[in-house]
């Protein structure tokens, strides 16, 4: 490995459905190709991932019920377990994050946060902490209680942010570093019957984008990080409207899961399962403004995850469903990801990068 023309990425995947679990991989810089190094199947379904600053140990979450989360070594080409598997004191964790020397998991299927202090030898101590959310929405199929779906910090650092499928709500709360203790800050509800998913801050700190996974649009929103709250702007399609939300050809319903930002603040795409495409949609200047302008096909089906590495030239989209994770090249004028390369991974759900 060596030099600086390579890097490394880092997959997860669904072990359920003949994943491979967490797959180690080097990247060329140069051309975005992905080579694989090892995998390890030692926590079931690690359908996502975070790595640590230094980049050494990557932790994974088990999205199973009971749920779990897992901390890896990854100095080596075979992720190897730092530390017990951890349960997470919930069910269905599909995201996690690092903050405040902890662990934080969002967990759909109990609808609850947990966090899990970060040990000084990167493994993970026991639960310190869980947060359960309450409420519903109009969906009574998808939301019949509270999902939450991802949780990250703020880019202030003092915030612990979580979104919430199933009541339609970006939830906040502060992490005590000392205790591991979360307590909730602040609940703000967006449209009713849009299913939040995932959210992504400005490079500036001052908006963040909300996707929404029930309908095709995201929420744009000003970022108080004063006060510690999201104020809804209004939404934005993600698709074009000859394309109407829930109906492609007949049969097939888009569900967006993925908001990338670009490092720059000019750029910002997402992916959409369904449609098996990723859009490019614009920002203006101060990043309050945004505007679909193109998509593009993911180079596979069902686009779980998209990442965009450190120089922000090329994109990555893990395709769950074809099994295969696709790079892009970036356009740097327009945003534009041109398709440059394929790498079979089998029920992959996410990629990140080192």
């Amino acid at each position: 490995m060596g030099g600086s023309s390579t890097g490394r990425a880092f997959m997860g995947s669904f072990t359920s459905a003949g994943g491979l679990g967490v797959t180690v991989a080097e990247v060329d810089r140069d051309t975005g190709a992905l080579t694989v190094l090892g995998s390890s199947d030692a926590v079931r379904d690690p359908s996502f991932l975070a790595l640590a600053p230094g980049g050494e140990a990557l932790y994974a979450v088990g999205e199973s019920a009971p749920g779990s989360a897992a901390a890896f070594d990854v100095s080596g080409d075979v992720p190897a377990l730092l530390g017990p598997v951890r349960p997470v004191d919930a069910d269905g964790p599909t995201h996690l994050a690092l903050a405040a020397g902890h662990l934080v998991t969002a967990n759909y299927g109990s609808g609850s946060v947990t966090a899990l202090p970060v040990l000084a030898d990167g493994s993970l101590g026991e639960v310190s902490s869980v947060v359960r959310h309450e409420g519903s929405g109009p969906d009574s199929e998808r939301q019949e209680g509270p999902h939450a779906h991802q949780v990250l910090p703020d880019p202030s650092g003092r915030w612990v942010v979580s979104v919430d499928l199933g009541t339609d709500s970006v939830r906040v709360g502060a992490l005590d570093p000392a205790t591991g203790a979360l307590e909730p800050h602040g609940e703000t509800s967006l449209r009713p019957g849009t299913g939040p998913r995932h959210l992504a801050f400005h490079p500036s700190g001052r908006y963040a984008y909300v996707l929404n996974e029930l309908v095709t649009t995201l929420t744009v929103c000003r970022w108080d990080a004063e006060a510690g709250r999201p104020e809804p702007l209004g939404e934005v399609p993600v698709l074009p409207e000859s394309e109407p939300a829930g109906d492609f050809d007949g049969s097939v319903r888009a569900y967006p899961s993925e908001v990338v930002v670009a490092h720059d603040g000019r750029f910002l795409w997402t992916a959409n399962r369904g449609h098996d495409s990723i859009s490019v949609l614009t920002l203006d200047e101060t990043g309050e403004k945004a505007a679909l302008v193109a998509t593009v096909g993911c180079g596979g089906r069902w686009p779980r995850d998209l990442t965009l590495d450190p120089s922000g030239q090329w994109l990555y989209a893990a395709n769950e469903r074809s099994g295969n994770v696709s790079w892009f090249a970036v356009d740097a004028e327009t945003g534009i990801p041109q398709h440059a390369g394929s790498l079979e991974v089998p029920a992959v759900s996410c990629v990140v990068l080192g």
